[in-house]
C-alpha cells in the first residue's frame, strides 16, 4: 500500500524537510504500541534527524482508546500556537496518566494560552484535521497503531525494525 496523500504542508513535519528519506507515523497517543515506539522514535531523531523527515498523523482509535481523540486534538490545539510536537512528545512521555487534566496540565506547562487552547479544542477545523489524516491512513491501508510508511510505502514492521533498516543504510 502506498501513503495518500503524500506529505504535505497540512503535515506536522520534524527533522530535514528536504531528506531523501521520510518516514510516516500514523499513531494513537493511547496505544501502548505507539508509546513503546515512541522512544526508538526518538532515538532515530536523534542519531540520523539530518537525513531524515519524519511526519505524525493522527490515528485515535476512538473505540478502543477514550482519550486518544482528546490527545489529537490537544496537540492540533498546541500546534496553532507552535507547540505541536512539545505537545506530542509530552502526551507520549505521560502516556500512563492519560486522561483529560492531564491535557490540560502539559498545556499549561507549556505555557499555552489557555483561554485560546480551550477554545481551539472546540473548533471544527482541528476535528476535520484529526478526520482527515485518520480517513487518509484508511486510505493508505492503516489497521493499526502505530504504522509507517517509508517514501510513501508502507513499512511491515516495528519502530525497532525501521530504527535498524536506517542504521543499516545510513549515509
Amino acid at each position: 500500500m502506498s501513503l495518500k496523500p503524500s506529505v504535505n504542508s497540512n503535515d506536522h513535519i520534524q527533522g530535514n524537510a528536504n531528506a531523501e528519506l521520510v518516514i510516516v507515523e500514523y499513531g494513537d497517543y493511547q496505544c501502548p504500541y505507539c508509546g513503546a515506539a515512541y522512544p526508538v522514535l526518538k532515538e532515530l531523531m536523534r542519531e540520523f534527524g539530518n537525513q531524515v523527515q519524519f511526519v505524525f498523523r493522527n490515528f485515535p482509535l476512538s473505540e478502543m482508546h477514550q482519550y486518544a481523540r482528546p490527545a489529537a486534538l490537544a496537540a492540533e490545539a498546541a500546534n496553532i500556537q507552535g507547540k505541536f510536537w512539545e505537545m506530542h512528545d509530552a502526551i507520549y512521555e505521560n502516556q500512563q496518566q492519560l486522561n483529560e487534566n492531564l491535557l490540560t496540565e502539559i498545556a499549561e506547562k507549556l505555557s499555552l494560552n489557555m483561554p485560546q487552547f480551550k477554545e481551539d479544542l472546540q473548533s471544527s477545523k482541528l476535528a476535520e484535521k484529526v478526520d482527515s489524516d485518520f480517513e487518509s491512513g484508511v486510505i493508505s491501508g492503516v489497521n493499526g497503531t502505530p504504522s509507517f510508511f517509508v517514501n510513501g510505502k508502507k513499512f511491515n514492521g516495528g519502530a525497532m525494525d525501521l530504527l535498524e533498516l536506517v542504521r543499516e543504510n545510513a549515509i
